[in-house]
């Protein structure tokens, strides 16, 4: 709720870094949004390239089932996951124009799939009884405790969470930015929310023997599970492969998602070659180099896989850690703001001035303070929780992302060895250091907070802020990709 509050205050491609120049002392606006753009565009690009080795597995993992002769190879699953990935760019450039009924054909399909899913399952498995779903506790980590065992297996629950912000990053994109974010993303996490409790429920009344699930030799434990339910190798295919569909589905987003972050950062100077990243296709209008990027770096992470699964994993665990650590400056910023009455009523900010629109944002995402004459008051936009209830649902938020910070750094069981250590916090520490290292030697050269044309800013912000239409799909993009063209002399 947290994110969908600042969403609908500034509902900009570049999110949490945005967020946290908006939010944030000057002295440290450039600094703290120099870190945070950092630190959300490599979790997106982890999590596309987690997502991608995880749909190309399953796959791989469905020709298990169904052949028996067939011995698996990691470079296989590598070349899956490019095939994943190729869909995926097919989806986001040559169609990209579809992209919006595409996604809503998704949403029907995945309702549609859940309940394909569930009703075979729960109506021809075995049923296990109440207490083996809620009083049977398994510590398989080995840890000295169960609540310790419970907080380290939580994080994978977590992790299906991952994400929130994506509609974020699609904002300049969408009418009505201030009210449809924060309403996309609202409806995801109740939907998921719920579709995703209930899908729980009934595979662990359908589970069976957990010895024999863990160790499948699909190497997922949900196609035993829908295997040994009804008993039939072409029915568990065909359900597990409504999951790979929507899996597959939720990567062309990912994609989607992490090449307009990259393209948003680009644009504000704060990547390398950011003259040619913030480029846009004009026909299109598309960051095409943007979205070669995001998928060149997975597609070669990808090769990881075939020498070590376990690096791999290595190196996209920052998917969990980067993005909830994206998310914690700027809420606590916000909750910093909030609590000291920094944040005036909505009613201000959709004054019939729309020339103080771009100016309020300007001002906020200006990082330098010799050019903040005077201090702006931050208002709400159209979507908040007003009074105690922000405050509580900000106060949770914050404590929530710590709580998932620390856990998400141990490692899964006990005796931790070299093998199964989990390097989240060295992967996430580094991405850190080097956008420290980076800004002081480079990038602080460049980078001076979010931009904001005037002439072309006005157009998209006031629009969303004022509640209107910012015409059709890819026209604010467009605009703004036009906008960093010329002020690069690339036009």
């Amino acid at each position: 709720m947290v994110i969908a509050e600042m969403a609908s205050i500034a509902p900009t491609a570049g999110g949490q870094y945005f967020w946290v120049s908006m939010l944030a002392p000057v002295k440290y606006r450039r600094f703290a949004s120099y870190i945070t753009g950092w630190l959300t565009s490599i979790a997106w690009i982890a999590v596309l390239a987690t997502g991608s080795i995880f749909v190309g597995t399953i796959w791989q993992g469905l020709i298990i089932l169904d052949n028996d002769s067939y011995q698996p190879q990691k470079w296989q699953g590598t070349l899956l996951c490019w095939a994943v990935l190729a869909v995926a760019v097919f989806i986001n450039t040559v169609v990209s124009g579809l992209l919006p009924m595409i996604e809503g054909i998704i949403l029907v399909l995945h309702v549609l799939g859940f309940v394909a899913v569930l009703v075979p399952l729960v109506y021809l498995s075995p049923h296990g009884s109440a207490a083996s779903v809620f009083k049977t506790v398994l510590n398989e980590g080995g840890w000295p405790t169960q609540g310790v065992s419970y907080c380290v297996g939580f994080i994978g629950n977590v992790a299906t969470f991952v994400g929130a912000d994506a509609a974020v990053h699609m904002s300049e994109e969408i009418e009505n930015a201030a009210l449809n974010v924060p309403r996309a993303i609202l409806t995801t996490m109740i939907l998921n929310g719920a579709t995703g409790f209930a899908m729980v429920l009934a595979v662990l009344f359908c589970l069976g023997d957990p010895d024999t699930v863990l160790m499948s030799p699909t190497g997922f434990p949900f196609i035993q599970v829908f295997y040994d339910g009804v008993k039939s190798k072409a029915g568990a295919t065909v359900m597990a492969s409504i999951v790979v569909a929507l899996a597959w589905c939720a990567v062309i987003g990912f994609l989607a998602t992490a090449s307009r972050m990259i393209w948003s950062f680009a644009r504000d100077r704060g990547l390398p070659f950011h003259r040619y990243i913030s480029k846009v296709e004009p026909r299109a209008s598309i960051p095409i180099i943007a979205i070669a990027l995001v998928t060149i770096i997975p597609a070669l992470i990808a090769l990881i896989y075939i020498g070590s699964p376990t690096v791999f994993e290595d190196v996209v665990s920052l998917s969990t850690s980067g993005l909830y650590a994206s998310y914690f400056i700027p809420c606590s910023l916000l909750l910093w703001r909030r609590t000291t009455g920094q944040v005036q009523p909505h009613s201000a900010y959709a004054s019939e001035d729309t020339e103080t629109v771009p100016e309020l944002i300007s001002a906020f995402a200006s990082s330098d303070p010799a050019s903040e004459v005077a201090q702006p008051q931050l208002a709400w936009g159209p979507w908040h929780l007003p009074g105690i209830f922000g405050v509580i649902n900000n106060t949770y938020a914050c404590i929530y992302i710590l709580f998932v910070l620390f856990w998400s750094f141990w490692p899964p069981l006990t005796p931790v060895t070299a093998q199964n250590m989990n390097y989240s916090v060295l992967m996430t520490f580094a991405v850190i250091a080097f956008s420290i290292v980076y800004y002081y030697t480079l990038g602080k050269k460049q980078y001076k907070g979010p931009l904001v044309e005037r002439d072309i800013g006005a157009d998209v912000v006031v629009k969303d802020a004022k509640r209107e239409s910012s015409g059709t799909v890819g026209k604010a993009l467009q605009s703004e990709g036009n906008a960093t063209n010329r002020r690069y002399g690339l036009m």
